[in-house]
């Protein structure tokens, strides 16, 4: 497909326009600013944000350019924070940020003001980010669909009346439409890798561990939901990895791993690397007609950067790992939520969703629960024995393009019924309950204009090596630069 669409349009603030590694550059050598960055974002997204609702409980703009001024006057001081030093942020909107609301899309929380920063907020806090707001949310982070009853619906930049995704689909849709460097986002059922895809960004879910999570009142089962860095370039959510990461004791699953790994260039010879391409699975999931096509198109950039791509066939069966994954979600939703469903007060505010995930957990036995661990187990030494086999494998990263943000999800996907609000998103779960790291990577936009990625999936804590990947495949088909939302175009001239 050629790439037609201009690297950037002309009426675009070259400030906002810049990727976030150039940005912070320009920073700390004074070429702009913290006050005219600052500037420059907040008056893009009046523009551009009513188009799109992306980024919700904006903070005062006066207060903004103080503390931006702040950031000046540190670096006149020869006081440089770190690689976000000036750089405006939006936390997602279900991460902790003290003195700011965390709603987490719910009309149960929705004047809720924390009182403290979760572990990823303070150590972006610490290296000199400002919080303009908060990327808004599908009401708990539950689903692919990024609306809810306190701040509505997030449309999709290359397509306002169509979804943006979720759970970080405000952090896609701002980050796509130039309205954040980067962005932080989370993780459970696709949430960071989803909305990439149809937001035409970099998402990135990273090893169990590697991000640690907290505070938070239970640190040992709550295993499968992670945070993770968004990007528009691999570079850059390298960069912002580099912040995340780290051994924190509050989380003591978090790795030791020295964060600084992420910050070196990503530069590296991918030639004779074996990619396993699961395309899906051999019939097993659904996908909307033009998604195996465009991935196929990905796979040849892969080619062209020097790796080996095979058809590979995942030696379990899909129906046995969906049991699995519903078994840990109702553990881990219906665990963590039980108490608001339980009350009739709080019940009547919740989605059905939430109530289905917590109704599910309450029909299981321990014994029960044991035995997904168990098989989950099973599918991990199976993951294992697969990466003697392939460096890499790649999977689509959605079973269909953007739809309708009318929609609450999508009822059957090529004539066939998905019986789950989440079983459309089956094609990111194996990748969740196995704990590797992976990155969704842009594949181009079918005729409708629409874009979707492709998940491309490393061996457990190679999360350096999966960022390499997906810089070799930024450096042969850069789809971020090539073909920007027309939002950027109307907004930025309306």
């Amino acid at each position: 497909m050629p790439l037609v669409t201009p690297a950037a349009p002309a009426s675009l603030n070259p400030i906002v326009a810049m990727p976030a590694h150039a940005l912070s550059d320009a920073i700390r050598r004074r070429e702009v600013s913290c006050v005219e960055v600052m500037r420059a974002y907040l008056a893009h997204i009046d523009h551009v944000n009513p188009k799109i609702n992306a980024i919700v409980a904006c903070q005062d703009p006066d207060a903004l350019l103080r503390e931006a001024a702040e950031r000046d006057a540190q670096l006149d001081a020869g006081q440089w924070l770190g690689w976000m030093h000036g750089m405006p942020q939006a936390p997602k909107d279900l991460t902790a940020v003290r003195g700011m609301v965390t709603s987490m899309g719910s009309l149960v929380y929705k004047d809720l003001v924390t009182p403290h920063d979760s572990i990823i907020v303070e150590r972006m806090r610490a290296s000199g980010a400002l919080f303009i707001g908060r990327s808004n949310v599908p009401e708990f982070g539950l689903g692919s669909h990024t609306y809810n009853q306190v701040y509505g619906t997030t449309g999709n930049p290359y397509d306002p009346s169509k979804t943006a995704g979720g759970s970080s689909g405000g952090a896609a849709a701002a980050l796509a439409a130039r309205m954040l460097p980067v962005a932080d986002g989370s993780d459970f059922g696709g949430s960071l890798r989803n909305p990439a895809a149809f937001c035409n960004v970099y998402g990135m879910r990273p090893s169990a561990g590697r991000v640690p999570f907290g505070p938070s009142p239970e640190v040992f089962l709550k295993q499968l939901s992670y945070e993770g860095p968004m990007g528009r370039t691999p570079c850059d959510v390298a960069l912002l990895l580099s912040v995340m990461a780290g051994y924190d004791k509050r989380s003591p699953l978090s790795l030791r791993d020295d964060p600084a790994q992420f910050a070196a260039p990503l530069d590296a010879d991918m030639r004779g690397k074996r990619i396993g391409w699961l395309g899906d699975w051999n019939g097993y999931l659904a996908m909307e007609p033009g998604i195996l096509d465009l991935c196929a198109q990905g796979l040849g950039t892969l080619g062209s950067a020097g790796c080996d791509v095979v058809d590979y066939q995942v030696p379990f069966a899909g129906d046995r790992l969906w049991r699995i994954w519903l078994a840990h979600r109702h553990l881990m939703v219906g665990g963590q939520f039980h108490a608001l469903v339980a009350n009739p007060e709080t019940r009547k505010l919740l989605k059905p969703a939430l109530i289905w995930e917590v109704e599910g957990l309450e029909g299981m036995t321990a014994r029960q629960v044991y035995q997904a661990t168990e098989e989950r187990s099973a599918w991990y030494q199976t993951v294992l024995r697969m990466f003697d086999e392939v460096d890499f494998l790649a999977v689509p990263s959605a079973q269909v393009f953007p739809f309708d943000a009318s929609l609450d999800w999508p009822k059957q996907i090529a004539g066939r019924p998905m019986d789950t609000y989440h079983r459309w998103m089956e094609t990111v779960t194996p990748w969740t309950l196995a704990g590797c790291p992976v990155i969704s990577v842009p594949v181009g936009f079918n005729a409708q204009g629409l874009p979707m990625g492709m998940q491309l999936v490393g061996p457990p804590q190679a999360d350096l090596d999966v960022l390499r990947l997906a810089h070799a495949y930024e450096q042969a088909s850069d789809w971020v630069r090539a073909r920007q939302p027309e939002t950027l175009w109307r907004g930025a001239a309306s």
